[in-house]
């Protein structure tokens, strides 16, 4: 059985090589985009699946399922599994098949969600959202291997940084769409309707990805458009090439920066709806509507980001790292410390932080490892960066969740809160975040 399923998910083998240099031209420009836009497209429904519980929040503490502290635990249970997953699924998908492994990913976190949906138990709630976790980490990885495998170095910047609008694209969709759903027909809806377009984005997947250029007869894509970095790894196995990235230095500092930057960013993606309800007296349609422009201002910031860094800065990542780190914690600053009933003012610090992070989730939290470790190991590399980036976003949940209950007083059916303490957590993290990822300066970019 198990060596079955070790044969389903391998990578496919290298087929022999088309001749005709029309014939490779043709098959390789038609592969990347059904690769790329494959993989963009079912990203992004993993985070409708990820994202859905944040929607639901408020909804499911005011119809006394759960409270605060336990949605904490529930949300850490994603997160920590999702921390560990995406460091071995970041190994595997290195070895893979990335057509059949994400598209599994993606088809079983949507089947979660479906099942959530008819749920109210809190034992149930963690351990299904824990395995969701899991399954959500067969999404990154992939997608990162593909475009190691399809794009050249002096390209992958600009499609990355496109491929990293998937992330807002998915906010997008959940805060606004499956926001909608819940205003109208209840917190079900929030699973409900993230499991039905997370089936349609395992369909996408399966369908549309394809494995490798090797696999399709086609040249490694650095032979292909020749372009071959300075410092070259091509002579060492994929096991050797792993064991460089956990030696690299340069990528343990990134992954402690990952993972501060992923406190602030989920402390607002995961509980900026909850603090709009509860702080700022917003309904649930209004606050997903303020935090859903981050999405729509994430997907330009992610776009903006590849191409600046490939065509301004031949590649390098640092300085639009050091831009959008100081306007990330400008922006969180102007969401947690502006005096409260300023609507414009709250959905311009969206707008603000959703840019910055869009690209500090591109660089920090993947491309700039992905960068200095061989591309025969980025899956790797990426695994590290996430298994830092989601232990940190897993002890936010439980320490968000904790300092939100711990300061919430009901007193004469009357809700009343103190964020005081929360606040400065999530923005210390932003700045510990930036300051970390200026140490990277000078890393160098291998093959």
């Amino acid at each position: 059985m198990i060596k079955k399923i070790k044969q389903f998910y391998i990578a496919l083998p290298q087929k022999e090589e088309l001749i005709h240099p029309e014939s490779v031209k043709k098959k390789y420009n038609r592969f990347r985009w059904s690769v790329f836009v494959s993989a963009t497209i079912g990203y992004s429904l993993f985070y409708v699946c990820r994202l859905s519980l944040s929607v639901v929040k408020k909804p499911i503490v005011d119809a006394g399922i759960l409270n605060e502290s336990e949605l904490g635990m529930v949300g850490s249970a994603l997160f920590f599994s999702y921390a560990i997953g995406k460091l071995i699924n970041g190994f595997l998908a290195d070895r893979s098949n990335i057509r059949r492994f994400m598209s599994t990913g993606l088809l079983l976190t949507a089947l979660i969600n479906l099942a959530l949906g008819f749920m109210s138990s809190f034992t149930i709630f963690i351990v299904l959202w824990g395995l969701s976790g899991w399954f959500q980490s067969m999404g990154a990885a992939p997608s990162v291997v593909s475009l190691s495998r399809w794009y050249s170095n002096k390209e992958r910047g600009t499609y990355y940084g496109i491929w990293s609008a998937s992330h807002g694209l998915g906010k997008a969709i959940t805060f606004i769409g499956v926001a909608f759903m819940v205003s109208v027909s209840g917190w079900q809806w929030g699973f409900w309707g993230a499991g039905i377009i997370g089936l349609i984005g395992a369909i996408i997947v399966a369908v549309f990805l394809h494995d490798s250029p090797e696999s399709k007869g086609l040249p490694a894509i650095a032979d292909y458009k020749n372009d071959h970095a300075s410092v070259s790894t091509e002579e060492k196995s994929i096991g050797a090439l792993q064991k460089d990235v956990l030696k690299n230095p340069y990528i343990w500092i990134l992954a402690l920066a990952s993972a501060l930057m992923y406190v602030s960013r989920y402390g607002i993606e995961s509980w900026g709806i909850y603090y709009l309800e509860a702080q700022k007296g917003y309904t649930t349609l209004e606050a997903s509507s303020i935090v859903s422009v981050s999405a729509i201002s994430g997907i330009v910031g992610t776009i903006i980001s590849g191409f600046i860094s490939d065509k301004l800065f031949s590649g390098s990542r640092n300085v639009p790292v050091l831009i959008a780190g100081v306007l990330n914690v400008t922006a969180i600053s102007l969401f947690l410390f502006y005096p409260d009933g300023n609507a414009w003012v709250d959905t311009i610090s969206m707008l603000l932080f959703g840019f910055a992070i869009g690209i500090l989730i591109t660089f920090v939290g993947g491309l700039m490892a992905v960068d200095i470790a061989s591309k025969k190991a980025s899956g790797a590399a990426l695994g590290l960066i996430g298994i830092a980036s989601y232990i940190g976003a897993g002890l936010q949940d439980i320490i968000s969740g904790y300092l939100i209950g711990d300061n919430h007083i009901t007193l004469n059916g009357v809700d009343s809160y103190d964020f005081s303490t929360v606040k400065l957590f999530w923005l210390g993290a932003a700045i510990l975040s930036l300051i970390c990822a200026l140490f990277v300066w000078n890393a160098k970019a291998r093959d």
